[in-house]
């Protein structure tokens, strides 16, 4: 069973906690998590993107010009693509990107992606998070003494609206819950930090 050391908040090592090796300690793969996060990103898509066809564009349905004998192409509608103002061919409307893969796949890439994080040296535990007064500068302190320079996920339990308020201001630092934590996240951040309390929390979310 997978162990790992338990610091406080001047990184001093206070102990250590095991594992669930069922949760930090699975084989990681690269394309399963390439496709959760695919995916992910596909949801997060707005999808307004929006253009008028010949049939929506303003304009009259009247003919132009007569068929024959102007020396110009036959055209039959100002609204035609082909011509300045028209209506665009195939372009985009809005639509719903999002789709949905097997509920076991993406739950085993989240454990993948933890999994990676415990190899990589990246999950820190603390002993306990200090109680946020939402001020910013705090919190940056406390992340600097604990060496965490670089983009840093918060796995943080319970009401955290301070906690979150102190964090909107540090671009690298995202909060999220431990039944939040979602493949992008754990791998988009270098660093993911949690509690001892919270660890708890987060195995029984994931397991």
């Amino acid at each position: 069973m997978p162990t790992i050391d338990v610091v406080d908040l001047n990184r001093r090592k206070v102990g250590t906690v095991e594992l669930r090796p069922e949760i930090f300690g699975v084989e990681v793969k690269g394309p399963v998590l390439h496709e959760v996060v695919l995916m992910q990103q596909a949801g997060a898509r707005q999808g307004t993107a929006s253009t008028k066809t010949r049939g929506v564009v303003s304009g009259t349905g009247k003919k132009p010009y007569k068929q024959k004998h102007t020396g110009r192409a036959r055209a039959g509608s100002i609204r035609s693509p082909l011509w300045r103002h028209g209506g665009i061919v195939f372009g985009p409307l809005p639509r719903d990107y999002s789709y949905t893969m097997p509920r076991k796949k993406v739950r085993g890439a989240v454990r993948a992606a933890l999994s990676s994080k415990v190899q990589g040296g990246s999950l820190l535990v603390v002993e306990n998070f200090p109680e946020s007064d939402g001020k910013t500068k705090a919190l940056a302190t406390v992340l600097k003494v604990l060496g965490l320079a670089g983009k840093t996920l918060i796995v943080a339990g319970g009401d955290q609206d301070r906690l979150r308020r102190a964090a909107e201001n540090l671009s690298q630092v995202t909060v999220v819950s431990p039944e939040a934590v979602n493949v992008r996240d754990l791998l988009l951040h270098d660093a993911v930090l949690v509690a001892r309390r919270d660890l708890a929390r987060l195995e029984e979310a994931w397991a």
